[in-house]
């Protein structure tokens, strides 16, 4: 718990602006560890936050930029696509348990991403009476609990609650040594308004602490792993997250090419490796599993349904990632003959060394795959480009045409943020870090503020969420319109528009084909009918807004909301009716 204060600390005179508080150095410190914003939804813990930053700006202290989000789900989102985009930490603050609550969604993804971000939290006064930041407002008796910490306790990777200013430094050292670490992931730091208000204590900086390096597999492991791929007649690679890391994309490409292993770009959350490589064998697995030998799950949770195309019982199965068992998962079956748990990159650096010398003299077999692969990811390439057709501009566009409409229109520099509607396969992408999507555990409302944080990241690259229309509503897209106006983040916004909850529609259909419900005309929770006019949020905070309803006329729609955000540097959004 807290520490007695002293007698004179209970003295309820105020401090001085001469006076340096804790909250003054912990914004000092943030900036220190390299966390340029903090993105922050305030309330009655927030004085001493306000303060330092006023003394900051009349001192010239560095600190975090502040960014105010209107809700916590906006500033969660923004650190995570911040992050996401940089690999850099950065920093969020809500109200008290209150704000807590609603930033938990955010907290789920980034936790289930490896999404390293500092999730700090006003703390309820403890105290009643006496010292500034005592209790001085009803809510402060309604909002304490006993375990403030306890909601997001399962996701985040370490919590504390600061309880005296000699502590500053040592717990900042270690928040941001742990977040960094991998498997990365948020921790979360309560700050009482008392503490937050207390004079800092001299400086007396902690003794650095470096994040844990990345693991590498023993030289065993890899020789049982490379045994099984040299030896393997059909072998393949599933990756799902894989490109949360560049450098790794650049390492499976040339391990893929080397070896000719396809590579199933499953159900993907990054881009994994380029469309165009040679041995990319598209988005789905049914094609390849079944033959399959040896297969080599990268980072990927589920890498098959069990109830679907999966391997055959000889197949062995070869599972590479940071933390390859998914441990924070209860129950996650998929078999492992070969588990690596370090770091994909220099894990596949070490793989391509170990099967250099086992298929030296195996060259003609290994082009004789090659030739055989290539064969059949051009079958697979051209039945997913017949799906990619305008519709008849009578009916709802398809998902894959306006995909396709958005990847032409961006550009191959541009980043994609996509909850859920965006189909990768339409969009051809080439580079790595181009493309984000949604986390596994699919809190919504990620999308849209995710792309306000990957915008603030790089503000000199076009950056488009493709959302659904239910995610979209999920973004509390009032305040995402309002932050992306206030500090010109020019997102263009995509909203697939069904006009239903699809998922729940595909759900019901799988479980119950022969059902009522699917013989329906209106299912029960699914309709989103009469839908807003979403073009018209956008246009309240000064943004381009268009409905489109055919899909011929798309890519025009397109063309000139990409030329609003470039060029005006104000945001946009497209309405898109589709099916």
């Amino acid at each position: 718990m807290f520490v007695t204060p002293s007698a004179d600390t209970l003295s309820p005179s105020k401090h001085t602006s001469a006076q340096p508080t804790v909250a003054d150095a912990w914004l000092r410190l943030l900036k220190h560890h390299g966390v340029n914003f903090l993105f922050g939804n305030a309330g009655t813990d927030f004085p001493s936050i306000i303060e330092a930053y006023a003394r900051a700006a009349a001192t010239g202290a560095a600190v975090p930029t502040p960014i105010l989000a209107p809700h916590e789900n906006a500033a969660i989102g923004m650190a995570h696509g911040y992050a996401m985009v940089t690999g850099r930490a950065q920093a969020a603050m809500v109200h008290v348990n209150v704000g807590t609550a609603n930033a938990l969604a955010g907290i789920m993804n980034a936790s289930r991403e490896h999404i390293p971000m500092l999730v700090a939290a006003g703390r309820t006064p403890i105290l009643e009476a006496g010292p500034p930041g005592a209790r001085s407002m009803p809510i402060h008796w309604a909002q304490e609990m006993f375990d403030q910490a306890g909601i997001v306790r399962e996701m985040v990777r370490w919590d504390y609650e600061l309880r005296d200013p000699r502590q500053l430094d040592t717990v900042v050292e270690r928040a941001m040594a742990i977040t960094r670490s991998a498997p990365r992931g948020p921790v979360y730091l309560a700050l009482p308004r008392e503490v937050l208000a207390e004079p800092a204590a001299p400086d007396r900086p902690a003794a650095p602490l470096a994040p844990a390096a990345p693991a590498v597999p023993g030289a065993d492991a890899i020789a049982r792993a490379a045994d099984l791929l040299a030896n393997a007649r059909h072998p393949m690679v599933i990756a799902t997250r894989l490109g949360i890391n560049p450098e790794a994309v650049a390492a499976l490409g040339a391990l893929a090419d080397a070896f000719a292993l396809p590579v199933v770009d499953y159900r993907p959350r990054y881009l994994n490796l380029p469309a165009d490589h040679l041995m990319h064998a598209g988005y789905e697995v049914a094609p390849w599993i079944g033959e399959a030998d040896v297969i080599l799950v990268l980072d990927s949770d589920v890498p098959w349904l069990p109830d679907g195309p999966a391997p055959h019982p000889d197949c062995r199965i070869i599972q590479l990632g940071h933390d390859p068992l998914f441990s924070r998962y209860p129950v996650r079956g998929f078999r492992a003959d070969v588990t690596l748990a370090a770091s994909p990159v220099l894990t596949l650096h070490a793989l391509h060394t170990a099967l250099e010398s086992r298929l030296a003299d195996r060259d003609e077999a290994v082009q004789a795959r090659r030739a055989a692969i290539v064969g059949r990811i051009g079958e697979v390439r051209a039945t997913a480009e017949r799906a990619i057709t305008p519709a008849d501009s009578t009916t709802p566009m398809g998902k894959a045409w306006a995909s396709r409409c958005i990847a032409e229109a961006a550009g191959p520099e541009a980043i994609i943020v996509n909850e859920y509607p965006f189909v990768p396969a339409a969009g051809r992408l080439r580079r790595p870090g181009s493309y984000f999507g949604s986390s596994s555990v699919s809190g919504l409302g990620w999308g849209l503020p995710a792309a306000l944080g990957a915008q603030l990241a790089e503000p000199d690259r076009l950056v488009v969420a493709t959302l659904g229309d239910g995610a979209y509503m999920f973004a509390n897209p009032t305040a995402c319109h309002q932050i992306a106006q206030a500090h010109t983040l020019p997102v263009l916004t995509v909203v697939f528009n069904n006009g239903e909850w699809g998922a729940v529609r595909r759900a019901t259909a799988d479980m119950y084909p022969d059902g009522q419900a699917v013989q329906a005309e209106n299912l029960p929770f699914v309709s989103l009918s009469p839908a807003p006019a979403y073009e018209m949020l956008v246009q309240a905070s000064g943004g381009h807004g268009e409905r489109v309803d055919d899909a011929n006329a798309l890519p025009d729609a397109l063309a000139r909301a990409v030329t609003v955000v470039r060029n005006e540097r104000r945001q946009a959004l497209l309405n898109v009716i589709c099916g």
